[in-house]
């Protein structure tokens, strides 16, 4: 851009040749932090806006789907901050009960010792140790990305208040009869030696076998889990299956065991699924469980905690995988196996912790009744208490909330809120509140498992602002305004904080919106994996290419409950994007531009200038409809376009020769150009506040946009008459500039023209702007013209090229390029006459042959009328 030094303010800073990040962001956050634009209070007379931020693992480190998540929350934190509103948005971690306690048993490993070396007290005195000298790590990257959330009130999921609200809990359900202790199958890891929640178990496709097993004359069934044949207690087939309705009732012999099984019928039983028989484990299988809690079948474990088989017999103290090809290979010798086949795929779970093969077990656990907080959860969906955005993901959530099972919220660790239960020595139960004392004496002993992380973590709207005690911040901040969060985990977590929430909060919702994104994925579409190499580290783009950049990024791809697909390519246009701005303001600075003053009349103002605030007030009012709308992806596509294309590109060329010529039309463009970054760059600043921060001051002198007004759309301003005016203006700039490219003129070389119709096109007045832009000198006694552009409007442009261009050279360009553009159209012609590939084709792949042909038949209009201008 060119800069006029010495139209410069007095007082006005110098912006650097270019935008540093690392020069910017760690000053700008530690000032912000320092200044307490973060802080909220919950004395404030402003209305609240909250949100809590989804807490972290503590052993966490940021990965893109939690920038992604950052960036949205702080976007919408900040804005709510410069539209008036005390926004909290609070922070805090989670104590990872499976995570953090397998990092320090590894170090314990290491150091060749277990937990069980240490002690239950000494060990988690040294996980404590653990999480102070390193846990918690995401915190400062938290601080990297920008995220403007009130660090005084910083929450842990096991800290003293948490701790409490846990216990208030578990005491207030368990006396309501809510939370109960029983047999059930639930997910179980034999390494990690603890039940896992549903989230805890990632399930894959694994190659494994199908094997078809002979139990009697007309009996055979299929399993990929041979083993646990030595657990089945009845076959089921469907009761209205006419091939196996007269075997109901009898019984079969279990091959290897000797024992005898009934037949039964349930209408589990798919028929048209292989024989239309099932084997029946109700101690290993969940739904295995439900027919024999049905049939009141007897539950068999016939293995240990570790996967070892403990069943009777020639395959006791095997592990469960040697002993499934163990008894394949003894029911294959007794001519039992009916069909093998490997390799067989099947959908197999996994402990996300260490990758070891999940197992149903049949297992004594703690569990929570679901069901009447599930019809409350529910309930305050369907009648608006609560809003899921996009709204077509509240019917997935309805699927589980409507048919959720009990939650085992017990876990076999020695890290995490600890049962308060205890149990004596005549059998007695006790359950013990906050406020009261354990029972004592000899043979009493508290429950040894821990919540699951996921009961405190649905506790996360409330208890972090105080509850159980009725504090100011309770009254001030719950609800809270809106939940983002992935829609992976709406179930796992959204489900049970509205459970928890509604239940503590006598029916108060704990968010009023719930707004969802998807996932994070490479610039194909594919999902982000180590195993596919294509894991992108957002600290790795911080540092290359700043936090805005990679902030905005993310920001663009985000759509509700739509999948982000992101590219390092993209995130250094995101990085253009942030130079562009830079630049523009270090030229508007340079020229005098500032925001002192009231701003000029509208009697004072040029139609550039009416019509840059025509398009400012027309921008705002859309920004706003999309972030009410959690549209961020169209608020960026929105934002970018006017900063790159209309103000940058445009309305900042088109000032300049007003700046450059000075007076009284240049110091009201000066206001107008300040006022249109001061507004933009508050704007843009939710999304990325270190460039624009940066910007602003340096802008407007203020002391930080982190808490200036956010702007409102002053319809007064919209001119419908200027915008038609600059429209034309610039498709006539547009066509001169493509005509003298087609010319073989070059952007900077200076052409005679004459310039006709601009009157009847009502921009006649802009004659002197379209010359200096498109570069073009008055014509003279002598003009003789050698090329012509007519454009609708009856604009005509006629060039002198004389001495400019070499016409024969010009000439053979164009006819090497028509050659290639009748060679491009004549291709797609022939496969679009054919119409077996018409017929066949995808449509998506018509299309594109479609779209080549018209793109190439333009061409050659555009060429065949650059020669006919040679020719004139």
């Amino acid at each position: 851009m060119t800069e006029r030094l010495d139209a410069r303010r007095p007082d006005a800073p110098t912006l650097a040749g270019q935008y540093l990040p690392g020069e910017v962001e760690q000053r700008r956050y530690e000032q912000w932090v320092a200044g307490g634009h973060f802080r909220a209070s919950a004395e404030s007379d402003k209305p609240p806006f909250t949100i809590v931020l989804p807490p972290p693992n503590v052993t966490g480190s940021l990965h893109m789907g939690h920038a992604l998540d950052h960036t949205t929350q702080d976007a919408l934190i900040r804005r709510k901050r410069m539209q008036g509103y005390e926004a909290l948005w609070l922070p805090g971690v989670d104590h990872a009960g499976i995570a953090t306690q397998n990092v320090v048993e590894r170090q314990l490993g290491a150091q060749g010792l277990s937990r069980h070396d240490l002690g239950r007290d000494a060990f988690v005195e040294r996980v404590w140790r653990w999480k102070a000298e390193s846990g918690g790590a995401i915190l400062g990257q938290m601080r990297r990305l920008g995220d403007s959330v009130d660090w005084e009130r910083e929450r842990f999921t096991m800290d003293e208040g948490l701790s409490r609200a846990v216990q208030t809990m578990f005491k207030a359900l368990y006396d309501d009869g809510l939370i109960y202790r029983a047999e059930r199958i639930i997910n179980w890891c034999p390494r990690c030696l603890t039940a896992l929640s549903d989230i805890e178990v990632e399930h894959t496709d694994d190659d494994g076998e199908l094997v078809s097993i002979r139990y009697g004359d007309e009996v055979v069934v299929a399993t990929t889990r041979a083993e646990t044949m030595l657990g089945d207690t009845a076959v089921a087939v469907h009761p209205d299956d006419e091939r196996y309705r007269h075997l109901i009732g009898t019984e079969v012999e279990l091959p290897l065991t000797g024992r005898r099984i009934p037949i039964v019928g349930d209408e589990h039983v798919d028929p048209t699924f292989g024989t239309g028989m099932v084997k029946v484990t109700p101690a290993h299988d969940p739904n295995d469980f439900e027919i024999g809690q049905r049939h009141d079948l007897p539950s068999r474990t016939i293995m240990d905690e570790r996967g070892v088989i403990t069943a009777h017999g020639p395959f006791q103290g095997l592990d469960r995988f040697e002993a499934r090809p163990a008894i394949v290979a003894a029911l294959r010798e007794q001519g039992l196996v009916v069909a093998e086949k490997r390799p067989y795929a099947h959908a197999v779970g996994h402990c996300s912790r260490c990758r070891t093969t999940v197992e149903p077990r049949l297992s004594l656990q703690w569990f929570v009744n679901t069901s009447p907080l599930a019809k409350a959860a529910g309930d305050a969906v369907r009648d608006g208490r609560v809003k899921i955005e996009p709204a077509e993901l509240a019917k997935r959530y309805f699927g589980w909330v409507d048919n959720m099972h009990d939650w085992c919220i017990s876990r076999q660790l020695w890290w995490g809120h600890r049962i308060p239960v205890w149990y004596g020595p005549a059998g007695e139960v006790v359950c013990v509140g906050p406020d009261e004392e354990p029972p004592a004496g000899d043979g009493w002993h508290q429950d040894e498992d821990v919540l699951d992380t996921w009961f405190s973590s649905a506790l996360w709207p409330f208890s972090t602002l105080g509850w159980p005690e009725q504090t100011p911040d309770l009254a001030k901040f719950y609800p809270t305004s809106v939940l983002v969060t992935g829609y992976d985990i709406l179930f796992f977590w959204v489900a049970r904080m509205m459970m928890f929430g509604l239940y503590a909060m006598d029916g108060r919702q704990p968010f009023d919106v719930v707004a969802l994104h998807g996932m994070v994925r490479d610039e194909h579409g594919k999902k982000m994996s180590k195993s596919f190499g294509n894991v992108v580290d957002p600290l790795d783009w911080i540092d290359r290419f700043g936090a805005d950049a990679t902030r905005f990024t993310l920001a663009r791809g985000a759509n509700p409950g739509g999948d982000v697909s992101v590219s390092e390519e993209w995130c250094q246009g995101s990085r253009n994007f942030c130079n562009k701005l830079w630049n523009a303001t270090r030229f508007a600075l340079l020229n005098g531009a500032h925001t002192q003053g009231a701003m000029p009349s509208a009697t004072e103002l040029s139609t550039v200038d009416r019509w840059i605030l025509s398009r400012l007030a027309h921008v705002t009012a859309e920004a706003d409809e999309q972030f009410e709308a959690y549209e961020f992806g169209k608020v960026c596509e929105l934002l970018y376009h006017f900063a790159w294309d209309e103000v940058c590109d445009w309305y900042v060329e088109l000032t300049k020769p007003t700046l450059a010529g000075g007076g009284p039309a240049a110091d009201t463009t000066r206001r107008v150009l300040g006022h249109v970054l001061d507004q933009l760059l508050r704007l843009l600043h939710p999304v990325i506040p270190f460039v624009t921060e940066e910007l602003w001051i340096a802008l407007t002198g203020g002391a930080t946009v982190t808490t200036a007004a956010w702007p409102g759309a002053d319809r007064e301003l919209v001119d419908a008459a200027a915008e038609a005016e600059v429209s034309t203006l610039q498709r006539v700039v547009t066509e001169i500039r493509r005509f003298r490219s087609d010319q073989g003129l070059r952007p900077t070389q200076r052409v005679v023209a004459r310039l006709d119709g601009l009157a009847g096109a009502g921009i006649a007045g802009h004659e002197p702007l379209i010359r200096s832009l498109v570069r073009l000198d008055e014509a003279g006694a002598d003009f003789q013209a050698s090329a012509t552009l007519t454009m609708p409007g009856e604009v005509c442009v006629a060039l002198d090229t004389r001495g400019s261009i070499d016409v024969a050279a010009e000439r053979a360009r164009l006819a090497k390029d028509r050659a290639a553009a009748e060679k491009e159209a004549g291709q797609a012609r022939t496969k679009l006459d054919n119409p077996a590939f018409v017929g066949k084709a995808p449509e998506p792949v018509v299309r594109k042959i479609r779209d080549r042909l018209a793109a190439a038949e333009a061409d050659l209009a555009r060429i065949d009328a650059a020669l006919e201008a040679l020719s004139s």
